[in-house]
C-alpha cells in the first residue's frame, strides 16, 4: 500500500507558490501608449506601416519601375499624357514627397520618444536591480556576521563542555576511589 509522503514546508527565506513572479516589464508598462507612433486605430496602424514601406528596396524598385515604364511609354509614344519634360510625373512626385515627408518626420520623432522612454525604463530597471543586488549583498553580510557569532558560540560552548566533560571524569574518578577504599579492595 503507498504511503503518502509528506509535503515540505517553505521556510521564510524560499518565496511562496502563491507569490507572483516578477515582471520585468513594468518599467515599460507606463511607456505603452508610445508604442504605436500613430496611435492605436486602423488609421494610425496603417500610416506608420505606408511610412515604413517608403524606405524599403520593394518601395525604391516597384517606384523606379514605375518611373521607367511612365518615361518609357510617354517617350515611345505608346501614350501621350504626359510629353517632355514629364510636368505630370513632377506633379506626382511633389504630391508623394508632401505625404511622405511629414509621416516620415513624424515616425522618427515618436521612434526618438520612444527610445527615449524606453531607456528611461532601463535605467530604472537597472537602478531597481542595483538597489536590490545591494539588499542581498547587505543580508549576505548580516548573515555572515551572525554565522561568525554563532560559530564563537559554538566554540565556547564546546570548550565549555571540554571542561565540564573534564571535571565530570575527575569527579568520576574520585568517587571511584572513595568507593573503592570504603570498601576497603584498596
Amino acid at each position: 500500500m503507498p504511503t503518502a509522503t509528506p509535503t515540505p514546508v517553505p521556510s521564510p527565506a524560499e518565496p511562496s507558490a502563491a507569490a507572483a513572479p516578477a515582471d520585468h516589464l513594468r518599467f515599460h508598462k507606463r511607456h505603452a501608449h508610445l508604442a504605436p507612433t500613430f496611435g492605436t486605430d486602423a488609421f494610425a496602424l496603417k500610416a506608420e506601416a505606408f511610412a515604413r514601406f517608403f524606405g524599403t528596396p520593394t518601395f525604391l524598385g516597384a517606384q523606379t519601375f514605375l518611373v521607367v515604364l511612365w518615361v518609357g511609354a510617354n517617350l515611345s509614344g505608346l501614350v501621350s499624357f504626359d510629353l517632355y519634360p514629364f510636368i505630370l510625373l513632377n506633379l506626382a512626385f511633389s504630391l508623394q514627397s508632401a505625404y511622405a515627408a511629414p509621416l516620415i518626420l513624424l515616425a522618427q520623432t515618436r521612434q526618438a520618444a520612444r527610445d527615449k522612454a524606453s531607456a528611461d525604463a532601463d535605467a530604472l530597471h537597472r537602478e531597481a536591480l542595483a538597489t536590490a543586488n545591494e539588499e542581498r549583498m547587505a543580508r549576505a553580510a548580516q548573515n555572515t556576521a551572525q554565522m561568525l557569532e554563532l560559530l564563537e558560540q559554538n566554540t565556547r560552548l564546546t570548550e565549555m563542555t571540554k571542561v565540564l566533560t573534564e571535571r565530570v571524569e575527575a569527579l568520576t574518578a574520585d568517587m571511584h576511589k572513595h568507593f573503592v577504599k570504603r570498601d576497603g579492595h584498596v
